[in-house]
């Protein structure tokens, strides 16, 4: 957090189901192409057009410009880049042709090929960035430290009870741990080489 001091309290980060998480509140940025796209690898994409869902994002944005610093590409690595505003319209960009490719956060991906097994079909994952410190659940500073600490507690607690597992089985959620500041230590220095590499623009 930049603020300081800062609005939110860190609560606890979900922990996603699958051997790829290792138990840890992590998750992917999954790059995706139609499948019949020839691309195979993110530096395939050299020289193709790109969606990402917002600036504000680490999952499509961020995440994209500190794995492009790591290639020293930080100009002119796209042909064309397109704001697209969600990662649902990155996917729906990427299926009907728009643009050849985006990163998508793994969850979310997972979600959408449950629930749309078209784009399941229609879509391959050719690489996978990060792993990037998974979004936690926070609660504003005005609210009481006894209202945080008892929705923490429930947090952490939810997979030990049958009925709210189901809930969390369905969000593809094992369960729910604790995290703090410097946690997020990884997205801080993933930004922090784009601004120092003066990557400030996707292009």
């Amino acid at each position: 957090m930049r603020q300081n001091p800062p609005p939110v309290e860190l609560l606890a980060a979900p922990v996603l189901s699958g051997d790829r998480y290792q138990g840890r509140p992590i998750y992917f940025s999954d790059v995706i192409v139609r499948a019949d796209s020839p691309l195979r690898s993110f530096a395939d994409v050299r020289g193709h057009s790109w969606s990402y869902n917002g600036t504000d994002s680490h999952s499509g944005y961020n995440v994209t410009r500190a794995r492009l610093v790591e290639m020293g590409e930080t100009r002119g690595f796209f042909s064309q880049v397109v704001e697209a505003g969600s990662h649902q319209r990155s996917i729906e960009m990427v299926l009907s042709g728009e643009v050849e490719a985006s990163a998508i956060d793994s969850q979310v991906l997972a979600i959408e090929f449950r629930e749309h097994p078209e784009s399941a079909a229609g879509l391959k994952i050719i690489d996978s960035l990060g792993p990037s410190t998974i979004q936690p659940v926070v609660a504003a500073v005005h609210l009481s430290r006894e209202v945080r600490a008892d929705v923490r507690r429930v947090l952490l607690e939810m997979h030990a009870d049958p009925r709210a597992r189901v809930a969390l089985t369905y969000g593809f959620v094992e369960r729910f741990v604790p995290v703090v500041d410097e946690t997020y230590d990884d997205i801080r220095s993933m930004l922090a080489a784009a601004e120092s590499a003066g990557f400030v623009r996707l292009r």
